[in-house]
């Protein structure tokens, strides 16, 4: 994978690096909203754990650990960053037409094919 590496113009740029090949777009069927809840208050909504809440809105992809079909092969087509799970995610197409999430290999590249058995 080819990363950008940035010149230091200003100090926050600095050691500042991009992934050429990670994509940003989920798919719409494989993600869902997903409540936060907690934020440090208790039910009477006095703050209990402080410094907690907030935050950016997160969408949760839908990820497919268990890859219980039996010897499918499917193709890398994009990499993408999960903010849930501070990594890597790919997006698969397989042979029989369905479209999966599943955990970031490292040394897979897009293009790749995998074989999804138990």
């Amino acid at each position: 994978m080819a990363i950008h590496l940035y010149k230091t113009s200003t100090l926050s740029t600095r050691n500042g690096a991009v992934d050429s090949q990670v994509k940003s777009n989920p798919r719409n069927n494989l993600i869902y909203g997903q409540h936060r809840c907690g934020k440090g208050h208790n039910a009477r909504e006095i703050i209990t754990a402080g410094h907690k809440g907030g935050g950016h809105k997160r969408l949760y992809r839908n990820i497919d650990f268990r890859r219980n079909e039996k010897d499918i092969y499917g193709r890398i087509v994009t990499i993408e960053y999960d903010p849930n799970r501070n990594a890597y995610i790919c997006l698969i197409h397989f042979g029989d037409g369905e479209k999966r999430y599943i955990l970031h290999h490292r040394g897979t590249i897009i293009g790749d094919t995998i074989v999804s058995s138990t």
